[in-house]
């Protein structure tokens, strides 16, 4: 399983149709409305970078709305957890 974050620049005043139909993509697990350089984070889970790919470059790239996408692949996943054991010291 891969997991994806894409960020994504859209139109002005389009924010909520993309954002709907982003989220009725096969493989997009989630999406926000954020603030800052990006209107929108898409989240992505799919088998394997081939469906990443296909995904970003083929249903995403050709929606109406959308201006420019930043597609950052994650390598592994953190949960709290392991977060926190990394900044154990170990101590008795």
């Amino acid at each position: 399983m891969v997991t994806a974050i894409v960020l994504v620049n859209v139109e002005h005043g389009k924010v909520n149709q993309v954002s709907e139909t982003l989220a009725d993509l096969a493989g997009v697990s989630e999406v926000y409305s954020v603030g800052g350089r990006y209107d929108l984070v898409a989240i992505i889970r799919v088998k394997d970078n081939e469906a990443v790919a296909d995904l970003v470059n083929g249903s995403m790239a050709g929606l109406n709305g959308i201006r420019a996408t930043e597609t950052l692949v994650a390598f592994k996943a953190y949960g709290r957890r392991e977060v926190e054991a990394g900044f154990s010291l170990g101590g008795p």
